[in-house]
């Protein structure tokens, strides 16, 4: 659903929880819908044994799908000009993701925003940038 643009101004900030409790499920299904099996967000021994890791691990494009639900939950998704992410560490089963959006400029109808995903221990797992069109 597109929500329609209020107005933006810069200095604002929206602050949403965007997965508390993050299931092996919805890694799998995200798995599913993007068509990416990556062992790494699939097959817990692999991810252990063969990685090195201590487990499966979300993709970063659900991290980042995720976090840009605040940013278009405000604007609308049909107002997003640019979205670009930086994943800076693993969104692991049972995580709680917290995204901040801060508008940093508004300027002839358009705003630049700056996007930050933590997780339950205040670790940024994505930060980013972003354009809209407002009112």
């Amino acid at each position: 659903m597109t929500l329609a643009s209020t107005g933006v101004e810069a200095g604002e900030v929206r602050e949403a929880v965007v997965v508390d409790d993050l299931s092996r499920t919805r890694i799998v299904q995200y798995a599913g819908a993007s068509g990416d099996y990556n062992p790494l967000h699939t097959d817990e021994r692999f991810a252990r044994e063969v990685a090195g890791y201590p487990g499966v691990f979300a993709h970063g494009m659900l991290t980042m799908g995720l976090t840009a639900r605040v940013l278009t939950d405000w604007v609308g998704e049909d107002r997003l000009l640019s979205y670009g992410v930086r994943f800076t560490t693993q969104v692991w089963p049972g995580d709680r993701l917290t995204t901040t959006v801060t508008a940093t400029a508004v300027t002839d109808g358009v705003a630049k925003f700056e996007l930050v995903t933590k997780n339950q221990d205040g670790a940024i797992v994505v930060s980013g940038t972003a354009t809209a069109e407002v009112d």
